[in-house]
């Protein structure tokens, strides 16, 4: 019996799950490590934050998906791999024993180096901890919509674009809800028709009460795209009147005593290096994306970011026995920027890879598309196609992100149980 462990839940170990489960191997033991029962799926989140989707339609049920590959799931973090003796080291469980190991645990924005920012800014990852500090936020708003609020989001890349856009929406759209419950109760009060015409102006004006700022180090947003993609969503941003700060590095956070803005009660202030200092009431931080400690600690060969560098058969360069996928792996001859849509298609890749590592077969090279379509939903049910020069933006391009979203989802659904896994 050979043991195959999965350390993370990302979307390549879910496609190599439900391969696994399609296609067993014999001889072959199974194990996911995880330290969460339900995978985020990266292209549904910006329109749950939106208030879109539910948590169930975005979320990948990994127990349910365990149990179709007759994997045994243990709900752990890993910390370290002792690659000398081939044992996963978790945080509170014994050592696992694997053969065969693959990683796919994603990254995290890049926060130490800014002091007070570990403390005191929610990161957009680990994704389950962001979604219970914007849930919390929402809960708050939902009793007091008319409370003033003043948001920060540091990074301006397209991860922090499209957070900005699909939480102005919902913002937008609990201050309405407040906005009618107010109108109503004062209809019922009988304050008469001018009230009546004065709540229905008020509620075309969005985001009446709430500020966004949107700080980015470099000159334009989204570095990555065209510029006509650039300048159109700069454009939108400022339209809504989500405040752009522009070549403004973020130098510190910290927190403030909340008296001390008696008009917006905030609790943090962000300083940049130009000398700007801004109180606000929440920090969500969205930059460049860096890797785990542990991977360079375990003695993988890492790249200068940290990221575990890969082959094109999706293995480690320095241990044979070790795979990564998605964007903890940097793949050595196809440098690529850190998506899912990338982690998407390294799934198959990966699944025939470990299966013909474990069989002995010769492993099958894997070349990533040079360019991809990125859907920028801008939350309002409508998105921005962006691919190398090219730009389309409608209210089609959303629909058409959803079902694409959706049928992948679906893939992860209502799956029977094929093997015992205790």
């Amino acid at each position: 019996m050979k043991d195959l462990v999965l350390i993370g839940g990302g979307h390549s170990h879910a496609i190599v799950l439900k391969m696994f489960g399609i296609k067993p191997l014999p001889g072959v033991r199974l194990t996911l490590i995880s330290d969460v029962l339900h995978a985020p799926y990266s292209g549904m989140l910006p329109g749950h934050v939106a208030g879109f989707y539910g948590y169930d339609e975005c979320h990948i049920d990994l127990r349910s998906l365990a149990e179709f590959a007759g994997c045994h799931i243990l709900v752990d973090r890993a910390i370290a791999i002792d690659l000398n003796k081939n044992l996963v080291i978790c945080q509170t469980r014994p050592p696992i024993n694997f053969d065969v190991l693959s990683v796919d645990i994603g990254s995290t924005p890049a926060t130490l180096s800014v002091p007070g920012a570990a403390e005191y800014a929610i990161a957009a990852k680990p994704v389950p901890e962001f979604l219970a500090s914007w849930n919390q936020l929402i809960s708050a708003r939902q009793n007091h919509p008319e409370k003033p609020l003043r948001i920060a989001i540091v990074g301006g890349g397209a991860g922090g674009v499209e957070l900005a856009l699909n939480m102005q929406s919902r913002l937008g759209k609990e201050e309405g809800r407040g906005k009618k419950e107010e109108g109503r109760r004062k209809r019922e009060e009988g304050r008469g028709k001018k009230e009546e015409r004065r709540r229905k102006r008020e509620e075309k004006l969005e985001n009446l009460s709430s500020e966004i700022h949107l700080f980015h180090s470099g000159a334009e947003l989204m570095e990555g795209h065209n510029q006509r993609v650039r300048r159109r969503l700069q454009e939108i941003l400022l339209i809504r009147g989500i405040q752009l700060h522009l070549k403004e590095k973020v130098c510190a956070v910290k927190k403030i005593e909340k008296e001390t803005n008696p008009q917006f009660h905030t609790d943090y202030q962000l300083s940049g290096e130009s000398g700007l200092e801004l109180e606000c009431d929440h920090i969500f931080w969205v930059t460049q994306a860096s890797a785990a400690d542990w991977i360079r600690e375990s003695g993988l060969a890492a790249d200068s970011k940290g990221f575990m560098q890969v082959n094109d058969c999706l293995q480690s360069v320095s241990h044979p026995n070790v795979f990564g996928a998605g964007d903890i792996a940097a793949m050595v001859n196809y440098p690529r920027p850190k998506a899912g849509v990338f982690a998407v298609r390294q799934g198959k890749p990966l699944f025939e890879n470990l299966q013909h590592f474990l069989l002995e077969k010769p492993l099958k090279p894997f070349a990533p598309q040079e360019q991809y379509l990125g859907l920028i939903g801008t939350g309002n049910k409508r998105a921005i196609a962006s691919r190398g020069n090219f730009m389309w933006e409608s209210r089609l391009l959303w629909y058409w992100k959803d079902w694409i979203d959706r049928q992948f989802m679906q893939k992860f659904s209502n799956l029977p149980k094929t093997r015992n896994t205790k």
